[in-house]
């Protein structure tokens, strides 16, 4: 069962910080039909955690149930911000059980953001639980899906010197003939990333993969790295 009290102190603190006009805005650059109450991220995040703080989760199930409770129910963008914020807590910190939840964040949100909402909690689960998670990306890389696909390449990003670089890869050769704009510059982004990290190991990649790597992904990729 979900907390009612958390989703109640959540809906109205998130409308008592509406700005009409910011939302407007907001709703305009992301084209999207879901209105915006114009909250800014930093003070969503912060609505969440103080609802959770006032009313306690009595276990990690109630905190799935109320996460997705506020997705499924969502009338505004910064509730669904705020579900993908409540995901963050330790209650549920690498608990492979989140899994379907991200999942479900990812196909049914269908927009960069909410996929970028949730890359760090799955690149949590696959350094908690490798085994199992590896062959998850390995078929969302080849989904049908482009968000999910696009997870699969975002799920790296913070890993850093964990970096699986073969599953790494793997998802990245699965989608470089992706023509779509969101997968090729994920691709880049997750390199540029890890080349704070592994800077020669994206060199060569980039070297071995360059008339089949978009020049989108090659540009951002390199863009912070000083090839000699």
């Amino acid at each position: 069962m979900a907390n009612e009290e958390v989703l109640a102190a959540i809906r109205s603190g998130l409308r008592a910080a509406a700005d009409p006009v910011r939302g407007a805005a907001a709703q305009a650059y992301m084209k999207s039909s879901t209105p915006s109450l114009g909250v800014r991220v930093p003070d969503v995040r912060k609505t969440a955690k103080a609802a959770a703080v006032a009313h306690p989760f009595a276990s990690a199930e109630e905190l799935r149930s109320t996460a997705l409770a506020l997705w499924r129910e969502a009338d505004y963008r910064e509730e669904r911000y705020a579900a993908i914020d409540l995901t963050g807590l330790r209650l549920v910190a690498r608990d492979l059980r989140m899994l379907p939840v991200y999942e479900e964040i990812i196909r049914t949100g269908a927009s960069w953001d909410y996929v970028d909402g949730v890359a760090h909690r799955i690149c949590a689960l696959l350094q908690a639980h490798r085994e199992e998670l590896t062959p998850v990306l390995l078929r969302w890389s080849a989904d049908q899906d482009l968000w999910i696909r696009r997870a699969s390449i975002t799920a790296h990003l913070g890993a850093k010197s964990r970096t699986d670089m073969a599953l790494l890869e793997s998802v990245i050769e699965a989608n470089m003939a992706d023509r779509e704009f969101f997968i090729r510059k994920a691709i880049g982004w997750v390199l540029r990333e890890y080349a704070k990290t592994e800077r020669g190991w994206v060199l060569e990649f980039v070297a071995r993969n360059g008339p089949s790597l978009s020049p989108l992904s090659r540009r951002e990729a390199l863009k912070n790295v000083p090839v000699r």
